[in-house]
């Protein structure tokens, strides 16, 4: 077993380490506070390849790894949670589904855009009356000749807003329930496709999400993407990857704390010494960071574990379901250590609290990441 990460992966790492510190740890607390999507700092990090690490050189991407993906956003979310979630989704859902399922003609049109940050890449699955359980979803679209008409409307879409290339998931045979959907590539700007932006999130407030609508959207069968009423099943592979990056983002949020933390106690006196030296400080901190580190390893294996093409469900939701609930104890912790300052937005750590609880919920709850590990820990016994 190698801790180590290749050296292809440490240079991504520092290079992006050196671009949070100048392009997003000045800014984030702003953009927090605004509610600003930071378009152009994106743009930056496409000419940087971040935006396509999956997507293969033929379309302008790096052509890396899971792991790659993983030790990228937790590089962003230590500075800005928002940041990372934006790069986790892109790379993670839209343009991943449209990279393993979407046709050689949908790869050559879309991809090279994606890779580079030009265009930003959506995928809608959530809607206003289903999440978790897809048999709920009241998109539909129904076949005319060559053409699909899709009438609905999605929920809580990540890049709602700003991107320009959206992988929506609609009910094709309603008869087969969630067996019985079907993917389309939509563009911004098509004939009855709109998108509302939603503001007053609690965290990841620079992230942008909106509601999508679709009233008679008409696309040609080209735009289809996978077999019909596949998309399910597709979607259940890229969702299995994303909780992957989740747990990244969730061990970025929950380092950051940390390191926050350890800044904030060696500077801080009370009783007349650094309150680092306080038995009570220092044992809230070793837990951080017992535990942060396990759950890096825990979101690293499962990441190998995808790389090399083995079985990876049942790892990835442990990956992330403990790394998003130590995110949520690392904040909550980093905030009481601050004290009074830690309840302001003078510090960080407040940010990161609001930021991480979105990792409990996002892609699949705590509570089906347990039922997932529960059911493949029965098949197992």
């Amino acid at each position: 077993m190698d801790f180590e990460l290749p050296e292809s992966h440490r240079a991504l790492q520092s290079s992006l380490r050196d671009f949070c510190e100048r392009r997003v740890k000045p800014y984030a607390a702003q953009w927090d506070r605004e509610e600003t999507f930071p378009l152009e700092v994106v743009r930056e990090l496409g000419q940087l390849g971040v935006m396509g690490i999956l997507v293969g050189e033929q379309y302008g991407g790096a052509a890396m790894d899971s792991l790659a993906v993983a030790v990228a956003v937790e590089e962003l979310a230590r500075f800005d949670g928002s940041l990372a979630l934006t790069v986790a989704s892109h790379n993670g859902l839209g343009t991943s589904h449209l990279r393993v399922f979407g046709s050689e003609a949908q790869r050559e049109k879309y991809l090279p855009r994606l890779a580079t940050g030009e265009a930003l890449g959506a995928w809608g699955l959530t809607e206003p009356g289903s999440g978790s359980d897809a048999s709920g979803m009241k998109t539909t679209a129904v076949r005319q000749g060559s053409n699909w008409v899709l009438n609905g409307a999605k929920m809580f879409i990540t890049q709602g807003t700003v991107g320009d290339v959206f992988v929506v998931l609609a009910v094709t045979s309603p008869q087969k329930r969630q067996k019985g959907i079907t993917a389309f590539l939509l563009e911004k700007g098509m004939p009855g496709f709109s998108q509302r932006a939603i503001h007053g999130k609690l965290g990841m407030r620079s992230s942008d999400t909106a509601e999508l609508v679709m009233e008679d959207v008409e696309v040609p069968d080209a735009n289809r993407v996978g077999e019909v009423d596949h998309g399910f099943i597709d979607t259940m592979k890229i969702l299995d990857k994303g909780r992957i990056t989740i747990g990244a983002l969730a061990v970025g949020l929950a380092r950051g704390a940390l390191e926050e933390s350890t800044r904030y106690a060696r500077e801080r006196t009370a009783f007349g010494q650094p309150i680092a030296e306080f038995q009570a400080l220092r044992w809230m901190m070793a837990d951080m960071a017992t535990e942060t580190d396990a759950a890096r390893l825990l979101v690293h294996r499962a990441a190998r574990l995808a790389d090399a093409g083995l079985p990876y469900s049942r790892e990835a939701s442990m990956a992330k379901l403990f790394a998003s609930e130590v995110a949520t104890r690392a904040c909550g912790k980093a905030v009481q250590i601050h004290g009074g300052y830690g309840y302001t937005r003078e510090f960080p750590v407040e940010r990161y609290l609001r930021d991480a609880k979105l990792c409990e919920i996002g892609e699949g709850t705590s509570e089906i990441q347990r039922t997932i590990i529960a059911r493949e820990t029965f098949k197992g016994t």
